[in-house]
This record gives structure tokens, sequence and C-alpha cells, in this order.
């Protein structure tokens, strides 16, 4: 059986082989097909002219191909580059304008400081005229030695890094944090301590109860009793009878009644030590325990 399909295989080979010469002969070029299974072998003759002008179409198609391919790849690799390029240059213009911004924080920064400094220079001037010492405890504006920081460098090109520019900024906020902090507890020191000096003002006696002249001032004078020298401890005021009397400053009234020589009288304590009377009087219009006195 073997030795049969071997000699038919020959036989093809040799009628294959046949063709070719005489397709060359007949200038002519056959492709034979085979195949292992048996079928009929196949056969497909060209002309040499064809054949020249389908290699040149398939040389023209592949050079064409190679170009076309070569021009993608280097128009690709262009526009990537240009891409590359514009996000670069934005990139680039980000960080300047982040730059620019990093500066302009830092001017505020110093303009920060020029303003806690003011204030602290105001809460001094305030202190003075109101004759207020500062607390035993006070620290200086910006901590132990009191120095001011001095200002932020704004003169650094945009086209170095700004990383020290950004230590300092981070340094001296964190110092005008801490100043601020200290001049808020300040003023509120202040005010408190103003508050008290307006209750001590207010319940200090300022001015005159009534109206009219005075007969006896406040001092030695001759007694009208007695005859003999002696410290008058009141002001005496000499008007007509229903004349209104008003307390010289805030208070508590805390007596109302008669009293020895000085008839129908009121007393009012003003706090902080401070009491005032008023005797004479021919009509009290007050009661115990009153505060508003006008």
């Amino acid at each position: 059986m073997k030795s049969t399909i071997n000699k038919i295989s020959m036989e093809r080979v040799r009628l294959a082989f046949s063709s070719i010469v005489k397709a060359i002969r007949n200038k002519k070029i056959s492709f034979f097909i085979f195949s292992y299974t048996g079928s009929t072998v196949k056969q497909l003759t060209v002309s040499r002219r064809f054949l020249v002008i389908f290699s040149a179409c398939l040389t023209m198609f592949l050079m064409l191909s190679a170009f076309s391919i070569y021009d993608y790849y280097h128009l690709k690799t262009t526009f990537d580059q240009q891409a590359l390029e514009g996000k670069i240059a934005k990139q680039s213009d980000e960080i300047v304008s982040q730059r620019k911004q990093i500066q302009k924080f830092a001017e505020e920064i110093n303009g920060l400081k020029t303003s806690l400094v003011t204030l602290n220079n105001f809460e001094q001037k305030i202190r003075i005229i109101a004759n207020i010492d500062k607390p035993s405890d006070h620290k200086s504006l910006f901590g132990v030695g009191g120095s001011i920081p001095e200002d932020i460098n704004l003169q650094l090109p945009i086209a170095e890094e700004h990383n020290s520019l950004m230590r300092e900024m981070h340094d001296q906020t964190r110092q005008l944090t801490l100043a601020s902090i200290d001049q808020e507890k300040a003023f509120e020191s202040l005010y408190k301590d103003l508050e008290t000096q307006r209750n001590l003002l207010s319940s200090t006696p300022s001015i005159r109860p009534s109206k009219g002249w005075i007969s006896s001032g406040f001092g030695h004078r001759k007694s009208p009793f007695t005859g003999l020298r002696e410290f008058h401890k009141g002001l005496d005021i000499a008007n007509r009878k229903g004349s209104p009397i008003i307390a010289t400053a805030d208070g508590i009234v805390t007596f109302v009644g008669k009293k020895g020589f000085l008839g129908r009288v009121i007393k009012v304590d003003h706090g902080h030590g401070i009491v005032t009377r008023y005797g004479h009087l021919k009509k009290i219009l007050k009661k115990r325990g009153e505060e508003k006195l006008h």
C-alpha cells in the first residue's frame, strides 16, 4: 500500500515537473498546490508579465505601507512631543503663578505683623492715658526678648525655588498666631481694668448735689453751735426750700430717716468705700435699697 502511494506521488511530481518545463517554454509560470490527503494537484499558471506587474505592485504596496507606518509613528511622536511640551509649559505657568501667590501671602504676613505691632502700641497708649499698669505676668508681644521678626524678603526671583521662603512664612505665621493670642489676652485684661476704673469713676462723687451757693465748705471752720474751731466734714449749700437734690454718683440707698442735727437724711453707698449723706431734707423721694438715684 505504501509503495503504491509513493508511486502515485512520484507520478504527480513528474507530471508537475513536465508542466513547469512546458510553462517555461511558453514564458509562463505555473504554481502547483499539493495535498497530503491524496486529492488532485491544483495548478495556477500566470504569465511572466503578470508576475512582474504583480511583484511591482506588491513591492510598491509594501513600500507605501512602510512609509505610511513610518509617517504615522513620526507624526504621533511629533504630536506627543508637542503635547508634552504644552503640558510642561502649562505646568511652568502654574508654578510661576503659585510662586507669585506665595510672595503675595508673604506680603500679607508682613502687613499682619505691622498691624499687630500697631495694636500693641495702641494698647500701651491706652494704658498710659488711663494710668493702668500691665499685669505682672504680661509677656512681650513676640515672647521672650520681644524683638519683632524681620520682614520676609519678597525679592526672591520667580525662577528660583521658594522652599526657604515657605519655611520662613511658616515660622512667622506660627509666631504671629502666638502673638495674636497674647495680644487678645492683653486687650481682655485692659478691658477689665477699664471696666473697673469706669465703675470706680461712676461711683466717685464728681458733681454738686444741688444748685445754690456754698454757705460752709469742707474743712476747718468755726462751729455755728459751739463757736469753737472744728473740722467740717461736709459741704453746706444754701437754696430755696423744695430745690431738687441729686446723688453725686451711682450707688445704693442704705439709710432713709432722721439723724440728729442733720434732720431728714438719706445715705448712699457708692462702693469702693465711698459713702455720701444728704441732710436737712424737706422731703425724701427715695427708699432704702433703690439704685436709680436720678
